[in-house]
């Protein structure tokens, strides 16, 4: 007997109703992009890895699933390399390529390969497929969507308050209630200045980033792991544990930062950012939140996190300005800002709060009961009309018995079904039955058409 297949840890298959579904919120985020004027995008599944390592930080390199070169990937290896089991050294020895990490870094690399035909500035949208080696768990897959929208070529915040103002917009259309959360890597740095550890900038956002997660002790653990005083955990504390409106933290921020010209200088964009957004009448909480850290390195400037209010799970939304990305490609000045929808995460919400609207997940609105050659023939005639109409429509290929076709009917919930047999062809008309009420009604093609349009 053969073993029953299986798919990778972190993956999932998806039906045809959860297939509609996450169309229903690539759509609603692809019309939204297209309010904004964002223009679409693809980029290959693969990318070189000397493309990928090194943009994500050292725990990001861990979690590129990397692919094995073909042909005789042992050739140029000696016995002693392989003998060594380093299995990092033997990685960029059998590999050349992995699987994208995220939509940013690739579409650095595009900007670069495709300076000479951009138009900056440059606003791009991107809804594909990305691969984390990560340990799966509720709300963390391994193969995942992401629906990104970029600006790059302006150094202008108005393109962070734009982007604000499109997360807002989502969410509305979605029905979600969220806390958009902003921070900015300015001002994080200039908290690591004050303290005493401006070299330990890294370490402390990676660790402050997962305050959520592990909490407060477990945070101040790991920072003395890496080596950050005592006196600077302690001097850490009041800050990263801020409390107040908007307004109070940035006023506490503009004293505690005093002497750092660049956590000033991430205070005053935040503000900027805020005021503005103040005046865009937002439908959605927006939260200056100083633990919000995202560790990835290669942002520089404003930081946004979306959090769900009513269902526990992980950010559901993320991003920031990046200044310094497409410098690492040869094309420096180059300043780029940019969000992105983790689409898996908010099917998962959508399902638990039963957001969905009824039109979104229905896919087939008639279908036509097939009783044999002849009536078969009359029906793909109306059924021709329907379609032409704009009614998502189809015929039962089989003369099966009335039983099975009308299950059939139940189980996709198809909400009309036509019947049509040899009275109904002597009157040129079909049996027209709602699956709801059980109400039935003879009516011609025209008919047909306008009940199920109107």
């Amino acid at each position: 007997m053969a073993a029953k297949p299986g798919i990778p840890k972190g993956t999932r298959d998806f039906s045809p109703v959860e297939m509609a579904k996450r169309n229903y919120i690539f759509n609603t985020i692809r019309d939204v992009y297209h309010l904004y004027g964002f223009q679409q995008i693809e980029t290959p599944s693969m990318e070189m890895l000397s493309t990928l390592m090194g943009k994500y930080g050292e725990e990001g390199d861990k979690l590129l699933f990397k692919i094995q070169n073909s042909g005789d990937y042992f050739s140029g290896i000696t016995d002693e390399e392989l003998l060594s089991r380093n299995a990092a050294k033997l990685a960029s020895k059998f590999c050349e390529k992995g699987l994208r990490y995220d939509l940013t870094v690739p579409f650095a690399r595009y900007v670069v390969m495709h300076r000479d035909e951009i138009t900056f500035p440059f606003k791009r949208y991107q809804i594909q497929p990305v691969w984390r080696a990560d340990r799966p768990q509720k709300g963390r897959y391994r193969e995942f969507y992401q629906c990104d929208a970029d600006v790059v070529g302006s150094d202008s915040l108005l393109n962070e308050v734009e982007l604000m103002q499109i997360v807002d917009t989502v969410f509305t259309r979605f029905g979600i209630r969220v806390c958009i959360k902003i921070n900015n890597r300015k001002i994080l740095t200039g908290i690591a200045e004050i303290i005493g550890e401006a070299d330990k900038i890294v370490d402390i956002t990676v660790a402050i980033d997962k305050l959520d997660k592990i909490g407060l002790d477990n945070v101040n653990k790991e920072l003395a792991e890496k080596g950050i005083s005592e006196e600077a955990i302690a001097k850490l504390q009041p800050i990263i544990l801020l409390s107040g409106t908007n307004a109070e933290k940035l006023a506490t921020l503009k004293t505690v930062l005093s002497d750092s010209e660049t956590g000033l200088k991430g205070v005053e964009e935040s503000e900027f950012i805020l005021d503005t957004l103040q005046t865009m009448g937002l439908k959605n909480e927006i939260e200056l939140d100083l633990t919000l850290a995202r560790g990835l390195n290669y942002y520089t400037g404003a930081i946004f996190e979306v959090k769900a209010l009513d269902v526990q799970i992980g950010s559901i939304t993320g991003g920031g300005r990046y200044d310094n990305l497409t410098g690492v490609f040869g094309m420096a000045g180059v300043s780029g800002v940019g969000i992105s929808f983790g689409a898996d995460r908010i099917f998962d919400v959508l399902n638990q709060l039963e957001l969905y609207p009824k039109e979104a997940v229905n896919g087939t609105q008639l279908l036509f009961i097939n009783f044999g050659e002849k009536e078969a023939a009359f029906s793909m005639g109306i059924l021709s009309k329907a379609r032409a109409a704009g009614i998502r429509a189809e015929i039962f290929p089989d003369a099966a018995k009335m039983k099975k076709q009308m299950s059939y009917a139940n189980v996709k919930n198809i909400p009309f079904v036509a019947i049509v047999g040899e009275n109904e062809m002597n009157e040129g008309k079909a049996m027209l039955k709602n699956m709801e009420s059980g109400e039935q009604q003879l009516v011609t093609a025209e008919e047909l058409i306008g009940a199920l349009t109107k």
